[in-house]
């Protein structure tokens, strides 16, 4: 390789990777494709579903918060640990951090030798991981900002009943819970894209939410109400990506289907492509 393609090689990768970025950041901020698409569910369906929510976490709030509190005080030793262990993978890192790495690898890969079926695989996966991304970190973040503003306080002595608003110290963080919103947007959102993995997501989601409770880290309604929030903001992401016709599609009478994506073998097709070009 000549001097000149060598000092060409350092600087084109880095354009062709913010600009593949670039294209895909901007594909969920392009106009809407489907005008009959909604964002949010009729309103008579939106309004029961709010106060189905809001009569979940009352209930739990009363009935069980404290119940469910002294019940955890007295688990076992090695439960608590075992629970300790579970949920740290609530995090939202475990899924958004991979997902960032695989969408940066991926725009250093697709240069201009791929062809229009790598580009075509290439962004209907890429469209699929950045739904995943903004369905777990949008409910998260939304969290994060709301728990700090409500101030309730974290499982002690002082109650299920102990507020203090417009808090941003930890122990007042306590509702809504942040590792169950993502655990369960991860859920609604896996699940909308691939049917076939929700057993197995919803498994995960529910070990999360009983770990919250099980090292009282959270009360029963905190968690309700992070479950609340994480499954209607991951169909909120969804509408929107089907008003765009992304990864979704809504269809006449209002449903939203999930788009058919590669397949695996040619997912690794496409990888062997890249990779060797």
């Amino acid at each position: 390789m000549s001097a000149a393609g060598i000092d060409k090689l350092p600087s084109s990768i880095p354009r062709r990777t913010a600009a593949n970025l670039i294209a895909w950041l901007a594909l969920p901020g392009r106009p809407r494709k489907i005008r009959n698409a909604r964002l949010l569910p009729p309103m008579q369906r939106l309004v029961a579903g709010v106060l189905v929510a809001v009569f979940a976490v009352g209930l739990a709030m009363i009935l069980l918060d404290a119940r469910v509190l002294s019940f955890a005080r007295t688990l076992p030793l090695w439960v608590v640990e075992v629970f300790q262990e579970i949920t740290d993978f609530g995090q939202s890192k475990w899924f958004l951090v991979p997902i960032a790495i695989v969408i940066v690898v991926l725009a250093v890969l697709t240069g201009p030798a791929a062809d229009r079926i790598a580009n075509l695989v290439v962004t209907t996966l890429v469209v699929r991981l950045e739904f995943l991304f903004l369905a777990i970190a949008l409910p998260g973040l939304f969290v994060t900002i709301v728990k700090r503003f409500i101030g309730r306080v974290r499982p002690s002595d002082l109650g299920p009943f102990a507020y203090m608003p417009w808090s941003w110290r930890p122990e007042y963080a306590s509702m809504p819970s942040g590792h169950s919103t993502t655990a369960v947007a991860a859920a609604v959102a896996i699940g909308l894209l691939w049917p076939r993995a929700r057993v197995p997501i919803w498994i995960y989601a529910v070990l999360i939410l009983l770990s919250r409770v099980a090292i009282q880290a959270h009360f029963t309604s905190d968690v309700t109400a992070g479950a609340c929030v994480g499954a209607f903001g991951a169909i909120l992401v969804r509408n929107w990506f089907s008003a765009r016709g992304l990864a979704f599609t809504a269809e006449p009478g209002g449903t939203v289907c999930a788009l058919p994506g590669p397949s695996w073998r040619r997912i690794k097709t496409v990888a062997r492509r890249l990779i060797g070009q």
